[in-house]
């Protein structure tokens, strides 16, 4: 299993943030230009990434100000778990850890890798803004 993750301290309570995270009507806020064809409901995301994969994205698990776990609804070109971990450390500042569990031979592993991790990237820093 390959883990792609990235983490950013947010400038809002930690109830803010998962109540943002919790809704995946609100990630696509979150998503990069390559992102398209996208529709959502609270529990469900569909999207196509450019030159790569359809994706539709269920919330598997949430508990309240700490994690939102996601898992594909159809099948995936690979196995993947996606999960936003929540840590509150003031009232006004939370971190926000966001983790991408692939599991990719070595060939994906190369051609994937990069793409993934540039996408945890932007998420992460695209969340810090919307909600900074």
């Amino acid at each position: 299993m390959t883990t792609i993750q990235n983490t950013a301290e947010i400038n809002k309570n930690v109830n803010e943030v998962y109540a943002f995270l919790a809704d995946l009507n609100n990630h696509e806020q979150l998503m990069p230009e390559n992102i398209y064809n996208w529709s959502s409901t609270k529990d469900e995301a569909r999207f196509t990434i450019q030159n790569m994969a359809k994706l539709a994205l269920k919330v598997e698990e949430r508990v309240e100000n700490q994690v939102i776990k996601l898992i594909p609804s159809e099948k995936a070109p690979f196995e993947v778990r996606l999960r936003w971990e929540l840590q509150a450390v003031t009232d006004t500042i939370t971190i926000a850890k966001f983790i991408i569990d692939a599991d990719l031979n070595m060939m994906m592993k190369m051609i994937a890798s990069g793409p993934l991790q540039k996408l945890v990237d932007f998420q992460v820093n695209k969340l810090k803004e919307v909600l900074g």
